[in-house]
């Protein structure tokens, strides 16, 4: 599958336990998100995990997909949050 954007960046983290990846990764393929790159690791117990996105196969916005990675999130006891690429870049910047 061809990335063609937009993109977002979804980071992820809380105390480590079984089904993190796999409901996030989850709610992503239910909607068409594509996932261009991830990187996760355990440190002590903590869980953590960031990851690129491609939104143009997705059937829904943004701020939907947003709420929804956050309902999941809350079901598996740890936080994330989505930022469109762009923006994040935008914030980033010197």
């Amino acid at each position: 599958m061809e990335p063609r954007g937009p993109y977002a960046a979804v980071f992820v983290h809380g105390c480590d336990r079984p089904g993190i990846v796999a409901g996030i990764a989850g709610v992503l393929a239910r909607v068409g998100v594509n996932i261009l790159d991830i990187s996760q690791t355990v440190l002590r117990g903590v869980f953590s995990m960031a990851m690129i996105v491609d939104l143009g196969g997705a059937r829904v916005g943004l701020e939907e997909l947003r709420s929804m990675l956050e309902e999941e999130a809350r079901r598996l006891g740890v936080e994330v949050s989505v930022y469109s690429l762009d923006v994040l870049r935008y914030m980033q910047r010197p």
